[in-house]
């Protein structure tokens, strides 16, 4: 099979990919084991609202090199321990070269953390996040027909937005419907599509 243009690209194993996952080892085995697998649980998903809101502005494999890093400057991202977090840890993050020194978004994690154990009086942040499941996933054939927004991700930003959160834009909530597996953008000719369950 070859690739077409911004179709899947055949890796030398013979899995088709997208290339964006097709070169740097990295972004491969992400793509290959994480990527667009179900994400069901606070801790797990509140460090991906984390990440998705450094990412803006970034390339992902830059957040992807630096997670390590990420996880120990904010404490496995447990929302309780991030929540506490104070002046002097805002001022100790803006000094750790490990993570991406931005104050801003520095500050929507620590605020994001409250929002995200408020959010537990309403049943908590997995199961509204998850309520804006649509009821159809993309299925492109190439990267250009991957959307970059849908109304689900527009309705589920401007919901979170309500609920206290930041850094949670229409754009930044579809990385993050993909990413969580809510919806299936594998490529149709990937072999990762269908992986989550979800859309089976």
């Amino acid at each position: 099979m070859t690739a077409e243009v911004n179709g899947p690209v055949v890796g030398e194993d013979g899995l088709a990919r997208p290339a964006w996952a097709s070169s740097d080892p990295l972004l491969r085995d992400y793509y290959d084991t994480e990527w667009g697998m179900p994400v069901r649980d606070e801790q797990g998903l509140y460090e991906r609202i984390s990440l998705e809101a450094f990412q803006a502005g970034l390339s992902w494999a830059t957040i992807l090199r630096k997670r390590p890093a990420f996880r120990a400057a904010f404490h496995d991202f447990h929302p309780e321990a991030v929540a506490a977090f104070t002046q002097a840890d805002v001022e100790r993050l803006m000094n750790d070269p490990g993570i991406v020194r931005n104050r801003l978004k520095i500050q929507a994690a620590i605020t994001n953390a409250k929002a995200t154990i408020a959010l537990r009086e309403e049943g908590g942040l997995v199961r509204f996040v998850w309520s804006f499941q649509p009821a159809a996933t993309p299925q492109p054939a190439t990267f250009a027909e991957v959307p970059s927004r849908s109304p689900e991700s527009e309705a589920l930003s401007k919901a979170l937005r309500k609920k206290g959160f930041v850094f949670v834009g229409p754009t930044t909530m579809y990385a993050l419907m993909e990413a969580i597996g809510m919806i299936d953008t594998h490529l149709v000719d990937s072999h990762r599509r269908g992986s989550s369950g979800v859309w089976a």
